[in-house]
């Protein structure tokens, strides 16, 4: 039975972003495997607003970085300043001391700065001055990019990619939904009325149930053979690496949560393997960036599922 806490949370996010129930699930998904999530579509299908909306229905405290091509690392994780009455350089910190950070159009900044992220992702602190800060627990860095307008932009290179657990695209709404989006309240004034459902206590202690998930051994070899078939697969360049088997056991034991189980089931890789291994491959003959997935789903169809 799925947890109340994650019900709520996702009923809460859906009345916002209507019509989107899989990738709210998946952000969801991110969250509970404290991962971080990359969110690639056009604009105007509520990239910003599934952010926003997941901070607000909980009592996260939340920065969004609106990415421009000026910005410096400092902008992010902070700056030292000097105080004439103390005498001291005193750190004030940036947006990235936040619980969850939007870091918006992120392929809009330089390598330089976006590199400042990779250690608060990937390590959960930055170095700064000599000193070692540890960023505020949970910790979530959503992103949106703009896979159309290139003009400008600073694609993401494959090692700040794999920083990454997940990436997802929102897609047009139905034509239903997109008519009740059109006649009704905007969805930042649908975020104005959103309480919180979930405190921060409450995420920390799923991730901890998350974590616990079993998983046996004929399911993690199903796991390891689709990892090791990407590195043999004609089509493609670069296969997965160990950090993107990690992201995949990890997203495969919070997705396990999320429906209620205390263990893995194959369905559970299989469904998620598309959206965690798709952004780490490159292509012999790239085109998209979602051409990745649709290899990486018919891999998956042609490995047996363990019974």
């Amino acid at each position: 039975m799925q947890n109340t806490f994650i019900k709520q949370l996702q009923t809460a996010v859906e009345s916002v972003i209507r019509g989107k129930s899989e990738a709210v699930a998946m952000a969801i998904v991110t969250l509970l495997g404290r991962g971080n999530l990359l969110i690639e579509d056009v604009p105007g299908v509520g990239k910003t607003t599934l952010a926003y909306a997941l901070a607000k229905a909980t009592d996260c405290a939340f920065q969004r970085i609106q990415f421009t091509s000026d910005m410096m690392p400092s902008d992010i994780i902070g700056v030292s300043i000097f105080n004439p009455e103390s005498r001291e350089f005193e750190f004030k910190p940036g947006p990235v001391f936040a619980n969850i950070v939007l870091a918006d159009e992120i392929n809009r900044t330089s390598p330089r700065t976006q590199s400042a992220l990779l250690e608060a992702m990937n390590e959960r602190k930055i170095t700064m001055d000599r000193r070692t800060l540890v960023l505020p627990d949970p910790f979530m860095v959503i992103a949106t990019q703009n896979p159309v307008e290139y003009h400008g932009t600073f694609p993401l290179p494959e090692s700040q990619l794999d920083r990454f657990m997940m990436q997802i695209r929102l897609g047009y709404p139905d034509p239903e939904h997109e008519k009740r989006a059109v006649a009704g309240l905007s969805g930042f004034a649908l975020i104005e009325k959103l309480a919180p459902v979930v405190t921060k206590a409450d995420i920390l202690k799923m991730q901890e149930a998350a974590d616990a998930v079993a998983v046996e051994d004929t399911v993690m070899d199903y796991l390891m053979k689709i990892i090791i078939a990407t590195r043999s697969d004609d089509r493609i360049r670069l296969g997965s690496s160990t950090r993107g088997a990690q992201f995949l056991l990890r997203a495969a034991k919070a997705h396990a949560y999320y429906t209620g189980r205390d263990f893995i089931v194959p369905d559970d890789i299989k469904r998620l393997a598309p959206s965690v291994l798709g952004h780490r491959l490159i292509l012999k003959t790239r085109r998209g960036i979602f051409d990745a997935e649709d290899v990486v789903r018919d891999m998956v169809e042609s490995i047996p599922v363990p019974v």
